[in-house]
């Protein structure tokens, strides 16, 4: 059964670690991100997400404020609607968690971003080899229980919503770990990450496992929404699940891994055109902010 008494919350993904050589309309220049990002609010997404030139698995294990507030004061002055999300580097060894964290809050201090992140687990990196088996790769996305905590405590403590990472369903355990304690911080969205054959994590993008996700959140009224790492979250059928069941999408160049070279926009635009199909409204950022429980542009810091 359709389940449309709420508009959908569409989020655009801009580019992740793709390469314009995979798809020359990727945006990491300050004007594309910017130009990109207005162009699929335009159409309807309500949250953008973006990463930097900094690698997620970088030598240093941080990132630079600055790479992401610049662009992002000029999407603001043009879009103060706008629900920011950043991304958050993984550890190569030694680094406190503290450091791979402080992007995030200087721009809760500058009152940029209204969500923080929590990735609440860990998971190895791999791809496939010629023979489809993984390679045989040192990486792990690393975030330990010690981590895990810090992130919901400082988004606590910065009065931001939660932007959680869900890319393995002990992730939704620990969550629910802290909503069942009434521990969580007020405001934000769990994001199921299905992961294709290709991918080294996560669950399938199929409706099953979907259910097996809702299952585990079941009585807990907690926004979610889905995305299709390395599949066409729409072209799939993902997407429509997650409609019918009264979830959000996220779609975009990032996680995108069908045969196209898309535009961001047109990601959006087949969320949205299929949300009309299916008798769902879009959400505005005003009404996404509302159901996410998230502050507003500029965001109020208290020290």
């Amino acid at each position: 059964m359709i389940q449309t008494h709420q508009p959908l919350i569409i989020e655009v993904s801009l580019n992740g670690s793709v390469k314009p050589e995979q798809n020359p309309t990727v945006p990491y220049d300050d004007d594309d991100i910017v130009a990109q990002a207005v162009e699929c609010m335009e159409v309807g997404a309500a949250l953008v997400h973006n990463h930097t030139r900094d690698p997620v698995f970088g030598p240093t294990g941080s990132m630079d404020a600055e790479d992401y507030a610049r662009p992002w004061r000029k999407l603001l002055a043009i879009r103060p609607d706008a629900i920011l999300t950043p991304t958050m580097p993984a550890d190569p060894g030694g680094v406190p968690v503290e450091v791979r964290f402080a992007h995030i809050e200087a721009m809760a201090k500058e009152g940029l971003i209204a969500q923080g992140l929590c990735d609440p687990g860990s998971f190895s990196v791999s791809v496939p080899l010629e023979d489809g088996v993984f390679a045989p790769t040192d990486l792990v996305y690393r975030n330990d229980a010690h981590d895990s905590h810090y992130y919901v405590e400082a988004c606590r403590r910065l009065k931001l919503g939660m932007s959680i990472s869900i890319f393995e369903p002990g992730f939704v355990k620990f969550i629910m770990a802290l909503h069942r304690a009434g521990k969580l911080p007020p405001g934000g969205i769990m994001k199921f990450y299905f992961g294709a054959d290709c991918m080294s994590f996560g669950l399938p993008p199929t409706a099953k496992a979907l259910d097996a996700y809702l299952e585990m959140i079941e009585g807990s009224n907690l926004p979610w929404s889905v995305s299709a790492f390395g599949d066409d979250c729409v072209g799939c059928g993902l997407a429509e699940e997650a409609i019918k069941r009264g979830g959000h999408v996220q779609v975009g160049i990032e996680p995108y891994g069908g045969p196209r070279t898309p535009r961001n926009v047109e990601l959006v635009q087949e969320v949205v055109d299929l949300a009309g199909r299916l008798g769902r409204p879009i959400a505005t950022p005003a009404q996404a902010a509302q159901i996410l429980n998230l502050p507003t542009y500029p965001v109020p810091f208290e020290a």
